[in-house]
């Protein structure tokens, strides 16, 4: 094989797709028998890569696997593992252990392995390098050692892997260049750091910029609702002055994996150094408390109305964690319905990339198909994701009362309709 990727979700399959576009032969390796059956069948089960694309792939070459004998002879291995938080905080790196000691099984001289998976800085050269040096070669003298951090956005219909640059930072000169060399093969921008750490900075650099300025104008969405403000109108002026300024816009919490999860890394290792890293851990609790203050507002809009949270029909519109995909990793949809339901509420949800839903293993009833009666039968609709289907005029003329926490109706004047 030119190219083995442990790990085939989200990170790990796009890359394959762009390597068997490039003409290399690609394998893959995952412990999810499900996942590489479906695979083998031409099956997707991501949002970013098409059960037609599959299939291409498979008649490319493209050979997923269980069996770690996949990396036999392989030139380059990327290594593209789930990192989440351990209880304590920090990055779960076992699945990042297990696929380097896997890795270490069958290193050869001058294979070029590749770390993707996020985490704090210093991991590459200080966990998975040792690991790797048990097969007995030495990473930067008799193979390749590298890190790039994974760029990809799910349901990003503009940048993909192609031609989203691609940050490579190698243990050695001689490493960044031969993943340099690699990634030319299928993006169109290569960038080289100044080594490992650096290039694993970079990504957590790029997701604490943006969980910190979400985390503002969360903030600020709750204290303007208090003054009269349309923060919504307010940012969109803002958003006009063409230097200076990035628009970020409220919500009811943060998802997905990287921005509710990677900063927490940072944060880790800021700690390990004996003092918080005060920005993210304050960005963590404005963006932790919205699911919260989501379900406060809801309760005041039923007040206003009449009628008790307790007993109250609310259909949550959208339950994937960002519009438009049916990825659910850390939706705040979650923790919202949680407290709802603490609150006595009468669920129903309403996705049209989700088929069933459960939180906390209690499932929540779909609402069916046909919107405009789901929303007429209900006391209280929340916009939770905002997919193109809750278009403004459908929302307002058929919620009988409507909070929408992603601004899906912010040219819509009327009173039963509230922004978040």
């Amino acid at each position: 094989m030119d190219l083995v990727v442990i790990g085939l979700g989200y990170v790990g399959l796009p890359l394959v797709r762009e390597a068997c576009r490039a003409g290399l032969r690609a394998g893959g390796l995952d412990r999810d028998a499900r996942v590489v059956a479906g695979l083998k069948a031409g099956m997707s089960h991501i949002d970013d890569v098409s059960a037609e694309e599959v299939e291409r792939m498979l008649r490319a070459g493209f050979a997923p696997s269980l069996h770690e004998d996949v990396l036999d002879g392989a030139r380059t291995v990327v290594i593209c593992v789930p990192t989440p938080l351990s209880p304590e905080g920090g990055p779960d790196l076992t699945a990042v252990r297990g696929a380097a000691e896997t890795v270490a099984r069958h290193l050869e001289p001058g294979t070029l392995v590749v770390l993707e998976s996020t985490t704090y800085p210093g991991t590459t050269e200080e966990v998975v390098r040792p690991i790797l040096e048990k097969s007995g070669l030495v990473a930067g003298e008799e193979f390749h050692l590298a890190f790039s951090p994974e760029r990809i956005d799910p349901g990003n219909p503009v940048y993909g892997v192609r031609n989203t640059p691609k940050i490579v930072g190698g243990l050695t000169p001689a490493c960044a260049s031969a993943a340099s060399a690699f990634y030319g093969k299928f993006v169109d921008q290569v960038v080289e750091a100044k080594g490992t750490r650096e290039a694993e900075m970079a990504k957590l650099l790029e997701n604490t910029y943006r969980h910190v300025n979400i985390a503002l104008v969360n903030e600020m969405a709750v204290f303007c609702n208090e003054l009269g403000i349309d923060l919504w109108d307010a940012i969109d002026c803002a958003a006009t002055k063409p230097f200076g300024f990035q628009a970020f816009r409220p919500g009811p919490g943060v998802g997905g994996h990287c921005i509710p999860i990677d900063p927490n890394y940072l944060s880790y290792k800021v700690r390990s150094l004996g003092y918080p890293f005060r920005f993210v851990e304050l960005a963590q609790e404005i963006n932790d408390r919205m699911p919260r203050y989501v379900a406060e507002r809801a309760q005041q809009l039923l007040n206003r109305e009449g009628r008790a949270l307790k007993g109250a029909r609310v259909l949550l519109l959208g339950v994937t964690y960002k519009a438009d995909i049916a990825d659910q990793r850390e939706s705040p949809a979650r923790p919202v319905a949680r407290r709802l339901a603490r609150l006595g509420a009468d669920l129903s949800f309403h996705d049209p990339f989700v088929t069933s839903w459960d939180v906390d293993g209690a499932p929540v009833p779909p609402a069916g198909s046909d919107l405009a009666a789901a929303l007429e039968a209900s006391d209280l609709a929340i916009v939770l994701a905002g997919h193109a289907v809750y278009d403004a005029a459908t929302l307002a003329r058929h919620a009988r009362l409507l909070f929408d926490t992603r601004g899906r109706t912010r040219n819509v004047q009327r009173d039963t309709v509230e922004l978040l």
